[in-house]
């Protein structure tokens, strides 16, 4: 009688909470993908097309081709009228961006889409001759100004590249071969006070990020707590690149020790430039030379939906069960229950991942093994 007690209490205190949080904004949890598709056309040509990156609000997709539409390896825009429309044809972001001459890649778009992040160089060569520039916008519709460079406190005489912006505009990610890193190419950051001063001086990410290989292509998720980026340390699945994954419980904790994402989506012919599109319901993809049927041309860009799990016990239904199990663990870190925010937790069971479980409650619900 003891134990139907406690669950009868425990019952009570799920559903207390959950009535107070359900109505205080939605939240993504923990994940595994689903079927991997190709992006397609336009987007997707017989060329080489990859590197996505979103806005906040989802309605247009900036990413670079070597399609005969360029002056060289150029960045492209496409848009679309809502998020469940598809997208129109790809615009050359022109010359005020794409420079004759030389490459642009690795876009990366501020929230409110009116800074573009980049790499311009020479993308074949591995020489010291790619730096990071910014074009600015005053509005969504309007024209892009002239890039420029960050700068000498962001560029350095070695290879710097592959930029991703936060979503607060304030911190920058971006790989380089500067010295003071641990391998090939490390992860830096720079930041910056307000989007209204300069750059500061960039701070290595460390040894738990970077390894003695190369790691690059970083991308940051909204809330600041993940960052996923391509590397070539030890651990990968059968290719010359992996997609691996750090995060951190705040934005002043340290990151975690990475871990890859697995199989799935780390195939034998190298998968990189990741992006997580603002809703946090899909991952995106560029892959080279993906032997996989639907492939386009060289590189492609692909996208995978995103899967939150929640059936805690494995027993295909996501039901009270689910939740006493969440809040025995509560106030802990079990890995289990750690379901939200998105897209991997927060390192504590809590109001948030009670959110994601009780979006879920009463949902029938096929067993799925987390990525990790």
């Amino acid at each position: 009688m003891k134990w139907l007690n406690d669950y009868r209490m425990r019952l009570v205190l799920v559903g207390f909470v959950a009535a107070v949080v359900l109505g205080s904004g939605s939240t993504k949890a923990d994940f595994t993908f689903g079927e991997i598709t190709n992006l397609g056309p336009p987007v997707n040509t017989e060329y080489q097309d990859s590197g996505a990156s979103f806005p906040a609000d989802g309605l247009s997709l900036f990413f670079d081709s070597d399609r005969p539409d360029r002056l060289d390896w150029d960045l492209f825009m496409v848009t679309r009228e809502t998020p469940d429309t598809d997208w129109g044809n790809p615009v050359n972001l022109g010359p005020n961006v794409n420079k004759p001459g030389a490459s642009e890649w690795d876009a990366s778009i501020s929230a409110d889409a009116l800074e573009l992040y980049f790499t311009r160089g020479n993308r074949v060569s591995s020489n010291v001759d790619r730096n990071l520039y910014v074009t600015t916008r005053e509005t969504t519709d309007g024209e892009w100004g002239a890039a420029v460079g960050l700068g000498a406190t962001v560029n350095s005489s070695a290879d710097d590249g592959g930029a991703c912006i936060s979503v607060d505009g304030l911190s920058l990610y971006f790989m380089s071969r500067r010295s003071g890193g641990q391998g090939k190419k490390d992860i830096w950051v720079t930041t910056r006070p307000t989007i209204n001063t300069d750059w500061g001086v960039p701070t290595n990410l460390g040894s738990t990020v970077n390894s003695s290989s190369s790691d690059f292509a970083p991308t940051i998720t909204a809330d600041g707590l993940t960052l996923i980026f391509s590397s070539k340390r030890p651990g990968m699945h059968e290719s010359w690149c992996n997609l691996w994954v750090t995060t951190r419980r705040t934005t002043s904790n340290p990151w975690r020790e990475p871990f890859n994402l697995g199989p799935f989506i780390n195939t034998n012919d190298g998968v990189d430039f990741a992006d997580i599109s603002p809703d946090g319901s899909t991952l995106f993809v560029s892959c080279y030379k993906l032997q996989r049927s639907g492939s386009y041309g060289r590189y492609d860009i692909w996208q995978a939906p995103i899967i939150p799990i929640v059936d805690l016990n494995g027993d295909g239904i996501v039901d009270a069960t689910d939740m006493c199990i969440m809040i025995d663990y509560w106030g802990t870190d079990e890995p289990l229950c750690d379901i939200g925010p998105m897209p991997w937790g927060d390192g504590v069971v809590d109001v948030e991942d009670l959110i994601v479980l009780a979006e879920h409650l009463f949902e029938e619900y096929p067993s799925a093994e987390p990525v990790e």
